[in-house]
């Protein structure tokens, strides 16, 4: 073999294979006989047997040719298929997303937003991966998440970029019972009269309600601290003490019997936004991701 037939070649082949008449595989194939019988002869030269016998009449595959067509057919199958998922892939039509996002935010806003992003994209394998933003970040760095919904950053961070979506604000959240008591005031000084259950540190939510404590002027010691949402509900919820959370995490504790209370007077809130490598360029399929993520703005809390 002198070299390696062109595609185009053997789509003609198989073509005439097929047909058994140059004039309507050249109809069919947009191209004129002459470029045709061509293109045949070459092909013939180029595998050095004559792979049909032709006169006025009739045409037909010679031995060779018989022997070369189920081989064309499979390659020119397998290519077409192999290729037609690369388009799809390329597209976005088909892919692998790896999403890492917030515990609060995974099960709040993103369990209705796959369920649409599914059926927008039902080749596309969405790997979803919750934990706490300094552990999503590191993922993010580490590539074994591609694109993820977050807190911002630190403020020295340049390997990342962050599109704001939402700013989630702070609560007190206790019994109905404090709600209802006497005197009570959901207020951060709240929280020199109650028992407070924190959130464990390194967490978004502890230093949310850290700096806030500082920015009232108020020197609060967290007496329990959890490294789970759920645990911090099933505290409150049985009058060990009181807390502040983003409202986003509401959806989380739901199971609970729990009063929720905006704060302000100083407001607290944190930004939830989307965040991924800065230096390297999302895949088809997770720049859809990225594109289903943007719907979110004002949706999260």
């Amino acid at each position: 073999m002198s070299r390696i037939p062109s595609l185009s070649a053997l789509r003609l082949f198989r073509r005439l294979a097929m047909t058994r008449s140059f004039s309507e595989t050249a109809r069919l194939s947009n191209v004129s006989q002459p470029a045709l019988s061509r293109t045949i002869r070459l092909l013939e030269e180029e595998l050095g047997a004559k792979l049909f016998d032709r006169d006025t009449r009739h045409v037909d595959l010679t031995p060779a040719g018989e022997a070369l067509f189920p081989v064309v057919v499979r390659l020119l199958e397998d290519f077409d298929g192999t290729f037609s998922e690369v388009t799809h892939t390329l597209s976005g039509q088909r892919g692998r997303v790896i999403l890492g996002a917030l515990p609060s935010v995974a099960a709040g806003a993103l369990p209705k937003l796959l369920v649409d992003f599914h059926a927008a994209n039902p080749h596309v394998e969405v790997v979803l991966r919750d934990n706490l933003a300094g552990s999503v970040y590191q993922q993010l760095r580490d590539r074994e998440v591609d694109i993820a919904v977050l807190t911002p950053p630190d403020a020295h961070e340049v390997d990342f970029n962050f599109e704001p979506l939402i700013a989630d604000p702070c609560a007190l959240v206790c019994r109905p019972a404090e709600s209802k008591a006497k005197g009570f005031k959901a207020s951060w000084a709240a929280f020199t009269q109650h028992r407070f259950i924190g959130m464990a540190k390194p967490s978004s939510v502890r230093d949310l309600t850290d700096a806030a404590f500082i920015r009232a002027g108020i020197t609060v010691r967290a007496l329990y601290e959890c490294a789970q949402l759920a645990t911090v509900g099933g505290m409150i919820e049985a009058g060990l003490g009181i807390s502040a959370l983003p409202i986003s995490t509401q959806s989380m504790l739901s199971a609970y019997d729990l009063d929720w209370h905006l704060l302000d007077h100083p407001r607290a809130e944190r930004t939830v936004g989307i965040a991924y490598l800065a230096n390297r360029t999302l895949s088809p399929a997770a720049a859809k991701m990225r594109d289903a993520l943007r719907t979110l703005e004002g949706r999260i809390a």
